[in-house]
């Protein structure tokens, strides 16, 4: 079931659906989530059946403010805090100390949590609404001070970026808040903060350099501080993948491949900046935007849609290596790896 995200009431319902235990596919400025209160280990295992997702491959956990950090950290390190002050609310993730006895499924059984404040209005209004006093059974039960909410898709398969996705993904019994299609398009930056100093785990809208301006420190690789890694969500060496086998390739490249494919070519979708040409009338083809904002936020929609088209291959055209695609390259060289 489909509600209008805009609607108060529609919030009201959601949340009490939330408050009582039971999932709900959620918009936010990255992509839609399959919320659950984190507090609740036996809510937080729907998500994790629903997926098909190890349980222990951690979620993040979705809060109104900064204020929902006590619910769920022991402590915030001073760069930490200066990353949330900078980004929240927003497409940022922060790992952080978890307090003992807290969101224990959500987290993987990991001593750490990761915390974020989305910045989609509805998701917002959600969360207030979640987080409102009132124990009684017209409430919903007692307050919930966040949400664990992954991906609302099957493990391993592409985010969705639509209440439709979601829909599509798990079927029409799941409720679904409809905030519209998401602004940003893939999933939030994650910064250990852990160690003592920020570790980029997952690359995402909020860059490399905004961080170090942000937090004064410069954030290190996984691999540059590899020792005692938490597992964080999207992090596995295959992810984001369509049905279609997904394989990266330069603009030359691509276009050879088309010349000596020529009018047979069939069954493939090319998503690339450059002009290619083909003799084949029976490809997909789709242009990259030059800017990569904007093809972070169509980059899902259009791999499902290739999907939808049915066909085998998508070849793509490697993003720029410039530090603002490092997010979008990321979701493709983890789309290519399955």
């Amino acid at each position: 079931m489909v509600l209008d995200g805009n609607d108060p009431q529609a919030i009201a319902a959601a949340a009490r659906a939330v408050r009582s235990g039971a999932l709900l596919g959620l918009p936010t400025e990255t992509v839609y989530g399959l919320a659950a209160n984190a507090s609740s280990d036996a809510a937080v295992a729907q998500i994790f059946a629903a997926k098909g997702r190890p349980s222990d491959h951690p979620l993040i956990v979705h809060v109104a403010n900064a204020e929902g950090i006590a619910h769920f950290a022991r402590e915030v390190p001073a760069f930490a805090q200066k990353l949330v002050d900078a980004f929240w609310p927003g497409p940022l993730t922060v790992i952080l100390p978890r307090l003992a006895g807290v969101a224990t499924a959500a987290t993987g059984g990991q001593d750490s949590v990761g915390l974020r404040c989305p910045a989609h209005p509805v998701a917002h209004a959600l969360l207030v609404a979640c987080a409102a006093p009132g124990d009684g059974p017209e409430a919903g039960g007692p307050p919930v001070w966040g949400v664990a909410a992954p991906s609302a898709n099957r493990f391993g398969r592409v985010s969705p970026t639509t209440a439709q996705h979601v829909q599509d993904e798990l079927g029409t019994d799941v409720l679904v808040l409809d905030g519209g299609p998401c602004q940003v398009g893939i999933e939030s930056t994650i910064v250990d903060c852990t160690r003592g100093v920020p570790v980029l785990l997952r690359p995402g809208a909020v860059t490399r350099a905004q961080i170090a301006q942000a937090c004064g420190l410069a954030p290190l690789s996984k691999d540059e501080l590899p020792d005692h890694t938490p597992r964080a969500s999207g992090t596995l060496e295959s992810h984001y993948a369509p049905a279609a086998k997904v394989r990266l390739m330069d603009a030359k490249a691509l276009q050879t491949g088309l010349d000596l494919l020529g009018a047979e070519a069939a069954h493939i979708a090319v998503y690339a900046r450059a002009a290619l040409r083909t003799k084949s009338s029976q490809l997909v083809m789709r242009r990259m935007p030059d800017d990569a904002a904007a093809t972070a936020q169509q980059l899902f929609a259009v791999l499902r849609g290739f999907d939808d088209d049915g066909v085998k291959l998508i070849w793509i055209e490697t993003p720029p290596a410039a530090p603002e695609w490092e997010g979008v390259r990321d979701r493709l060289q983890r789309a290519a790896a399955s």
